[in-house]
């Protein structure tokens, strides 16, 4: 239905996803004097340089260049570099991250491995001489040190670039430090492994051994000349990488931090700011109970600030613990059926919230971001995500369209992100008391389109629903069906915002009516919505197809030609609805699916099955390769395409071979499409393109559509 199907493919592999030259990355001095962020210079270029804006004047300056600084040279990125950047999904280059001293006067940066600092009052950038591969460097609060990480070594350096030298170097190639260890930065949200005391005189450092995690191979048919590249991967029920914590001054003396390892063996965050001691929050391994510590630097002794149980899994949230300026605990827990945002022992949030994550603590509130409460919740609200200032006095929403909010707030001055649905892209505003003042520009190219969206719930169970019409239909005919969700953990799809659904409005541009439905697993609704999948995730398909067949009564759809796409958990999710549900759905393309839920990794896993030797029921319900995963009612088998990167260290290779293995001997017929060279994420222009197209054509070969 669209007259030129090659554009939007193209030019959405070409911006990724156009998100190329919008700023991101904000941090705000103290005194709200500067915002610094990081951006690209067209919606096109992919290499980030580090951007200073006054707010008082209202004028950007550039503070490091990536290109001046190579010298025009290409990035050179270590194996590290690499995996770090997996681990977060970021594709793009130049500077994608930075830190900065407590004044925000002094940032460092890592560059093709190289170390450099940035001055971000006068602007400019030098290279600090450092052994690399440097990796993750930080300032001191007090700006007068940069630490990093290279070679697995936590090595200290003056800002002025005299003094380097390693605190602590790795006993064997299996141990670093400084670093965070795979599940804690694919999982848990914790991408560092050193913190500075707030005095500047010493860290908190992690010591990781992965010398009990087994070591998988992964290597790239394509170029058989290369060799494998070997990674430890914990696997559920296997064993996980060994972390310990110690405080080392800038001489290298060392103290370990001791808790009971054993019954808590997840490091799962760690807060140190000038309001109190350090805080660690530690798991236990069914991830059931965890406490709060709070650790003496000068003995690395611990005590119990706070202690949580739940009988299905506690969840882990952005921001918290941390201490507030007068010394209460901020945390984020489930109680009394709804997410709340808790300060010292009372609740300062109820029903009508539902917390995701803390932005900002100051001695007057807490800003936060939240959607609306499972009891306060209804179609209207569906997919939006605001930003609130908490305190004992009540709750105030700072972000006022409706959309998807963020926030970075100090002092006064606060950035927020918004994102609506009639507007592409995001816009960034600078406000002052809670006043726009500026606003900072973004250089994303627009995508030339709007998605035709209606966000609605579907049915018993009010499943939250975008559903997308072609752009040009206008008729009653009812349309061939393709069901586009992600439908788990942590994977919102139905958002209110434009450009989220912009893949989605393409596909229904060439003749479909997308539906893409968050079900019970997916976050934003209350605690026992997220919790109801526990050691079964089939009740995700049980959602896709009530959601749909309730949509049908009011949107015209033809039920009789049905598809499913999806990647990662959305891709098992296509999986199985053509393997369980074939008189639902006649299609399925399932893009770096999780077949063998053993085969994924550890804390992300059993958190929601617990292990493969305590509950092989629940792995055999959820997979897609027994016996029980291949079982459906009836014939006939329906078209699957799997898709799958053959570098992808994530959802790893093996487990889209397997499940071909198995259809295979099941008699059944499927397609499998190999990328080489391809993680989990695509971020290669041509196979982002022509992933689209192959999915298009797919989809209208199984079901029967004529390409006019």
């Amino acid at each position: 239905m669209t007259t030129e199907p090659h554009s939007f493919p193209r030019r959405h592999a070409r911006t990724q996803r156009f998100t190329l030259g919008a700023p991101r990355s904000f941090t705000v001095a103290p005194d709200g004097s500067r915002v610094v962020f990081l951006r690209s210079c067209s919606g096109t270029d992919r290499a980030n340089s580090l951007w200073v804006l006054d707010t008082e004047e209202g004028g950007e300056r550039v503070a490091a260049d990536p290109r001046a600084l190579l010298g025009g040279a290409s990035e050179d990125l270590s194996p590290e570099e690499r995996a770090r950047r997996e681990r977060s999904r970021e594709g793009g280059a130049g500077i994608v991250g930075y830190a900065t001293d407590t004044a925000v006067e002094l940032a460092s940066f890592a560059l093709s491995g190289r170390l450099f600092a940035a001055e971000l009052r006068a602007g400019t950038a030098r290279e600090l001489p450092a052994p690399g591969p440097v990796i993750d460097p930080r300032p001191s609060p007090d700006g007068r040190h940069v630490a990093y990480v290279a070679q697995g070594a936590l090595r200290v350096v003056g800002a002025e670039g005299e003094g380097d030298r390693a605190l602590a170097e790795p006993e064997s190639e299996n141990v670093s430090y400084g670093l965070a260890e795979f599940i804690a930065a694919e999982e848990m949200g914790r991408s560092r492994g050193f913190w500075w005391a707030p005095e500047s005189d010493r860290l908190l450092m992690a010591r990781v051994d992965d010398t009990p995690v087994r070591r998988w191979w992964i290597a790239d048919p394509a170029h058989p000349e290369r060799e494998p590249q070997r990674v430890p991967y914990p696997a559920a029920g296997t064993g996980n990488a060994e972390v310990r914590l110690f405080v080392i001054g800038l001489d290298g003396l060392r103290t370990e931090v001791v808790w009971d390892r054993a019954r808590y063996p997840y490091l799962a965050h760690v807060h140190w700011s000038a309001a109190g001691a350090p805080l660690l929050l530690v798991q236990a391994r069914d991830q059931r109970s965890q406490l709060i510590l709070a650790v003496d630097p000068d003995t690395g002794a611990t005590r119990m600030v706070h202690a949580d149980e739940d009988r299905t899994w506690l969840d882990l949230f952005p921001g918290v613990p941390c201490w507030s300026p007068s010394g209460q605990l901020v945390r984020i827990a489930d109680e009394g059926g709804a997410r709340v945002l808790a300060v010292g022992e009372r609740p300062l949030t109820g029903a009508q919230l539902h917390v995701r994550a803390v932005l900002d603590v100051s001695a007057h509130d807490v800003l936060v971001s939240a959607s609306a409460g499972a009891e306060a919740a209804g179609e209207a609200e569906t997919g939006q995500v605001h930003v609130y200032r908490v305190n004992e006095l009540g709750v105030e929403r700072v972000s006022q369209e409706p959309g998807v909010h963020a926030a970075v707030r100090a002092g006064d001055v606060t950035v927020l992100v918004s994102a609506t649905l009639n507007r592409p892209g995001s816009r960034v505003q600078v406000l002052r008391d809670g006043k726009p003042t500026r606003t900072v520009p973004s250089h994303a190219e627009d995508p030339g389109m709007s998605p035709r969206v209606t966000l609605t719930e579907g049915g018993a169970r009010r499943v939250p629903c975008a559903v997308l019409m072609p752009r040009d239909y206008d008729g009653d005919t009812p349309l061939p069906v393709l069901m586009d969700p992600y439908g788990g953990p942590h994977g919102q799809r139905v958002v209110a915002a434009h450009n989220a659904h912009l893949t989605s409005q393409w596909f229904a541009d060439q003749g479909f009516a997308v539906v893409v439905a968050d079900g019970r697993g997916t976050p934003g609704r209350s605690p026992a919505w997220e919790k109801a999948i526990h050691h079964d995730f089939t009740l995700s398909l049980d959602d896709q197809v009530d959601a749909l067949e309730d949509l049908a009564k009011r949107h015209p759809l033809d039920l009789s030609r049905v598809a499913i796409r999806g990647w990662s958990y959305g891709g098992w999710l296509a999986g199985l609805a053509v393997l369980r549900r074939p008189d639902v759905f006649h299609a399925g393309i399932a893009g770096a699916p999780v077949t063998d839920w053993s085969l994924y990794d550890t804390h992300y896993t059993e958190r929601y099955l617990g292990t493969p030797a305590e509950h092989p029921e629940s792995y055999a319900k959820s997979s897609l390769v027994t016996a029980e995963g291949l079982s459906s009612p009836a014939e006939p088998h329906r078209p699957l395409m799997i898709v799958h990167g053959l570098a992808d260290d994530n959802v790893v290779v093996a487990h889209a071979l397997r499940l071909s293995s198995a259809l295979l001997a099941a008699g059944r017929p499927h397609e499998v499409l190999p990328l080489s060279g391809v993680t989990h994420i695509t971020p290669q222009e041509q196979v982002a393109e022509n992933l689209l197209l192959l999915q298009v054509d797919f989809l209208k070969r199984s079901l029967g559509i004529t390409t006019a």
